[in-house]
């Protein structure tokens, strides 16, 4: 793929929570292809199978696919390891996604040797999902293609703040080189818009769009 079809764009992130009857490859493609059809630019996707469903319905589509995975030792879970890496890129995705923080990650992984097989094996495009300023470095120096606010307001480090991390991404345009993505907490389209005005590269939403139990329950959480 070629980068510069996101550029200023709007990417959908389609994704639903494991218990959810959405949590289905052919709903999933369905939010897609909807998505795509109003005007996204790139759709981002969770596990292998949804990722293979989204590419069957849109051959064309810039894909950012991922897999969450839970290891107890250890609180990264964005696609963790290479081997996860690979389904992802197996299902065809174009750029996989990572976490790009400092933590400790299983299996003795580390963010740079991650980066580096992903290129170099798998000929992907990496998206480093970080929280602070020292990570999105760490991450670009390491080889990161496209860095995200992704993890802003969801690690210990900075689970005090809120999302989006339009401070942070402030920083990453000012200090970094590569296209940084905002993603996390846009509500709604003037947030996603202002992100862009900050020089964001383009931006990702998802529960605002396609979140549909956290949003019902939201709703019935306020009635009762």
């Amino acid at each position: 793929m070629n980068i510069e079809q996101i550029k200023s764009g709007l990417i959908v992130s389609c994704q639903s929570p494991v218990d959810s009857p959405l949590h289905d490859p052919t709903i999933i493609a369905a939010m897609a292809k909807a998505s795509v059809n109003q005007g996204a630019v790139g759709i981002r996707v969770d596990t292998p199978s949804h990722v293979q469903a989204v590419r069957k319905q849109l051959p064309d589509i810039p894909i950012i696919g991922l897999w969450k995975r839970q290891y107890p030792e250890s609180k990264v879970y964005i696609t963790p390891l290479f081997e996860h890496a690979v389904s992802i890129a197996q299902a065809d995705a174009d750029i996989i996604a990572i976490d790009g923080t400092s933590r400790n990650r299983p299996n003795g992984e580390t963010l740079s040797n991650l980066i580096e097989q992903i290129k170099t094996k798998l000929g992907k495009l990496v998206m480093a999902d970080v929280d602070t300023i020292e990570n999105a470095i760490v991450s670009q120096n390491a080889g990161a293609d496209i860095i995200g606010t992704t993890l802003y307001g969801y690690t210990q480090e900075t689970k005090h703040l809120t999302p989006p991390g339009y401070e942070l991404l402030t920083e990453m345009v000012k200090q970094l080189s590569v296209p940084i993505i905002c993603e996390g907490g846009i509500a709604t389209p003037d947030e996603a818009k202002k992100a862009l005005d900050l020089g964001a590269y383009s931006v990702v939403v998802g529960t605002a769009i396609t979140g549909i139990d956290l949003k019902v329950k939201s709703f019935y959480n306020a009635l009762q």
